[in-house]
């Protein structure tokens, strides 16, 4: 596999096979390279961020169409700066000079021909800071397996097992049979988490830094509970403590849902509550939680170009 993926595109289940070297997707993107932001981010997993922070480059365009996108001036392509290939690998280097733990890939989903080649060139001149593909797992199995090597840490959404609420929420028919087989390339590639060595950073909360390994993210929606529990109930029977789990209650509903009031609220503290009893009494320990008020808008950077 080579950039001329993008002469007839099928680097995701919609199998669209645009000729994205003139057009675009349906991610709303062509084959250059599309960034909105690149900077430190510290609120990742406390084994990702650590105390310096994520080194987060964040691509516009998108490959779902999830209805509450929080970030939907960048999933629509609405916002950022073409760069070639030379400039990505050069903000590898600048966040890295910031600090940074890692290279965070965020919803690069769209461009994985070039982040390949950048990725392997920038390893080829010795760099040396793990790189993370932050990804909703909307992706066919074969684009991940030619990320082997590659990629040192996956972070995957798993979004939904009903494939009614795939198609109702985020217009992305075949979704759960897609997510599953990613995921199971995922660990595949990285079946076991690595951390940094005894002695070195650690995060506020004394978590060693990931250097390998999958955490899988799946966020809590209003009304989902019962969905959310079979999801964590199929991620620990298929990965036990292989993964690690990431269990998120930040929903945030938007201003454009009122063709989905089932959905347009917060998430409630009961309704959290009891997805993470849930997943304690099924006997999972690998996980992350959240603690305080985090459905708001000031998690959502500004996607101002910054550091691109």
């Amino acid at each position: 596999m080579d950039e001329n993926e993008y002469s007839a595109c099928r680097l995701c289940p919609r199998n669209c096979g645009v000729d994205r070297t003139v057009a675009e997707g349906y991610c709303r993107e062509k084959s250059s390279l599309h960034v909105a932001r690149a900077s430190i981010h510290m609120w990742e997993e406390p084994c990702i961020s650590g105390n310096s922070g994520s080194g987060t480059i964040f691509f516009s365009g998108c490959n779902m169409g999830c209805v509450f996108c929080q970030n939907r001036r960048i999933s629509r392509g609405e916002v950022g700066k073409y760069i070639d290939i030379g400039r990505l690998i050069e903000i590898f280097y600048e966040l890295k000079e910031k600090g940074a733990n890692n290279i965070n890939l965020v919803t690069g989903d769209m461009f994985i021909p070039t982040i390949r080649n950048a990725i392997d060139r920038a390893r080829g001149m010795g760099f040396d800071l793990p790189f993370l593909l932050n990804t909703s797992s909307y992706l066919n199995v074969e684009t991940v397996k030619s990320l082997q090597g590659l990629i040192d840490i996956y972070l995957p959404d798993f979004k939904y097992i009903r494939e009614e609420d795939a198609v109702r929420y985020s217009n992305a028919p075949g979704y759960v049979n897609a997510a599953r087989d990613a995921i199971d390339e995922m660990v595949r590639q990285q079946p076991k988490a690595l951390f940094a060595d005894e002695g070195q950073q650690k995060s506020d909360r004394n978590t060693p830094l990931m250097r390998r390994g999958v955490v899988i993210r799946h966020l809590l929606m209003p009304g989902m509970l019962i969905q959310a529990k079979m999801i964590v109930k199929y991620l620990y029977e298929r990965y036990g403590d292989n993964v690690y789990l990431s269990l998120l209650g930040q929903y945030t509903p938007g201003d454009n849902l009122s063709s989905f009031p089932e959905i347009n609220r917060k998430v409630t503290g009961y309704e959290y509550k009891s997805f993470v009893d849930y997943a304690a009494g099924l006997g999972i320990t690998r996980a992350f939680v959240q603690e305080g008020d985090t459905a708001r808008e000031s998690f959502i950077p500004d996607f101002d170009c910054r550091g691109v």
